[in-house]
């Protein structure tokens, strides 16, 4: 095995909304109230443009709504309604961290490993969750796709956080989420973990067919699956640091 295949995980990349943060369903509801807001009535449009909704969660919310109406003015408009809507689920204590995330970050974080938070929301609101959660502190870095280039799936978000946190080799990068464009957007970035979870968007046979290394139950099994031996033959990839600071 070649020492890149062997690499302690410098870098754990988490999404947010459905692998984190739990909302109860606020995304899906904000992106109907953006819809509507948008003129478009009950129909056939409106399911369609539903089921892309579904079929690309995970993804930059413009680019979603770029790819709906197709207009900039208009996808803009839906945009800023899709985030005033998930920012009023956030102020009413919709948003919660799912039960172990908070733990698992910072049994990561014991290890020496960095944590950075990626999310397809704006700055706006991803700042008021992190407030909300407060969650400041708890990681080194969140990241937006306005703030790293583009949004999943292509892999900007984990390339501009392993730059911004002086990661050596993007090898030693674990990316977990619970879409498909979470970890397409591992796999293009040369993630050798691509963990997803089932607590949200997408079921186990999406996830492995998008190119998932594992698939957890939640977020909360992320530091035991780094700690053993989750590729072939190799150690644990940061199991020594892990177990230094179990003792």
């Amino acid at each position: 095995m070649s020492d890149r295949e062997t690499l302690p995980v410098e870098l754990v990349c988490l999404d947010m909304a459905g692998t984190t943060v739990g909302d109860g369903g606020a995304v899906e509801e904000a992106f109907v109230e953006a819809i509507d807001a948008a003129g478009v009535g009950d129909g056939p449009e409106r399911d369609e443009m539903l089921r892309f909704v579904r079929d690309t969660m995970g993804t930059s919310k413009i680019e979603v709504f770029r790819s709906l109406f197709g207009d900039e003015g208009r996808a803009r408009g839906a945009n800023e309604s899709f985030e005033r809507a998930y920012r009023r689920a956030v102020a009413s204590g919709r948003v919660a961290p799912l039960p172990g995330a908070s733990e698992a970050i910072a049994a990561l974080r014991s290890t020496g490993c960095k944590v950075a938070l990626t999310t397809g929301f704006s700055v706006t609101t991803r700042d008021e969750i992190l407030d909300e959660l407060a969650w400041r502190d708890l990681v080194d870095l969140a990241l937006c796709p306005e703030e790293a280039g583009r949004g999943r799936p292509y892999p900007d978000l984990v390339l501009a956080a392993v730059l911004r946190l002086g990661v050596g080799d993007v090898a030693a990068v674990a990316v977990v989420g619970d879409t498909a464009a979470d970890l397409e957007c591992g796999r293009r970035a040369g993630a050798s973990v691509r963990a997803g979870v089932l607590t949200g968007a997408d079921d186990a046979g999406r996830l492995a067919a998008a190119g998932a290394t594992h698939v957890l139950r939640s977020v909360g099994e992320l530091p035991e699956l780094l700690a053993g031996p989750v590729l072939p033959g190799a150690e644990g990839l940061f199991a020594t640091r892990w177990r230094a600071v179990q003792r």
